[in-house]
């Protein structure tokens, strides 16, 4: 099975979900996480503020965040290769790079 990290700016907690706010991709991503992980999909999510050293740690992101800065993130990583910047996967792409049935997550949904 493949591994997929992604790479996030500074949020205030792990998924960005708290405040009165919510963006809506990131409630759709940790939702999409929650049923990649629930199909064997090993899923790894770093947010800069509470996970630094995974940024450093990963020469592709540190290059990354070089060249662009912090303000072009997320990223996203699938068995370490950088596979799209400054947006979060669609569900059309993720099943895709995963090798997944497209009705794992629904479909066309983004």
């Amino acid at each position: 099975m493949k591994t997929m990290k992604i790479y996030e700016p500074a949020m205030c907690c792990a998924t960005g979900l708290c405040g009165v706010g919510v963006d809506p991709e990131l409630l759709r991503i940790s939702a999409v996480l929650n049923t990649l992980k629930q199909n064997g999909v090993e899923v790894r999510r770093f947010n800069l503020n509470s996970a630094p050293g995974e940024f450093v740690k990963n020469k592709t992101v540190t290059g990354y965040l070089r060249k662009f800065g912090p303000d072009k993130l997320p990223v996203t990583l699938v068995d370490g290769v950088l596979m799209i910047a400054g947006r979060y996967p669609t569900n059309r792409e993720l099943t895709s790079w995963l090798e997944l049935s497209d009705d794992v997550l629904g479909g066309d949904c983004l």
